[in-house]
């Protein structure tokens, strides 16, 4: 291999490796994203356990005694479903804290990014839409119907989304 032809090949190499720099670095920011979603989840559904327990501990007993009652059952309901909430969230963090980001997938599967000429996707967890590096980037449950449309698919394929016809330009 002549002296030129060596250098073009490493200047190919450089330039695959800038790109999947770029391509992990984009990962890691919707990672970061959904790691600021998930930790104020778990702060607001902390403080509303705190204030619900609060609340039932502040109720005075009176002589309408059904209505104590009543106010101490309300009180604890609302504390255990804000501590289901926060098990839940404390769930989702410990997952997405597993993804392999520094991983460029070829298949779309848990963890990857998909790029379409619609949108771009995240696999991983249902938070919504969130903007990365100036992206809009919808957070998509691995059991959500199009992820699971998604699933397994390569980069080129096609599918039917809200019935507009769909390709897949990238996967990492």
């Amino acid at each position: 291999m002549a002296s030129g032809q060596k250098l073009e090949a490493r200047q190919k190499i450089i330039f695959i490796e800038l790109k999947e720099a770029e391509k992990i670095s984009f990962k890691k920011n919707i990672v970061q994203s959904c790691r600021i979603i998930l930790e104020k989840r778990i702060a607001v559904a902390q403080q509303a356990m705190q204030q619900a327990q609060e609340s039932a501990n502040s109720e005075e007993k009176s002589s309408a005694g059904d209505k104590y009652e009543t106010a101490r059952a309300m009180g604890q309901q609302s504390r255990d479903m804000n501590a289901k909430q926060l098990e839940e969230a404390n769930r989702d963090l410990a997952f997405i804290h597993l993804l392999p980001v520094s991983k460029i997938f070829n298949v779309v599967q848990n963890g990857s990014v998909v790029i379409t000429n619609h949108f771009t996707f995240f696999i991983a967890l249902g938070l919504g839409i969130i903007e990365a590096d100036g992206k809009k980037v919808v957070l998509l449950s691995p059991s959500a119907p199009v992820a699971r449309m998604l699933t397994g698919k390569k980069a080129g394929e096609q599918f039917l989304f809200n019935g507009v016809k769909t390709k897949i330009i990238d996967i990492y």
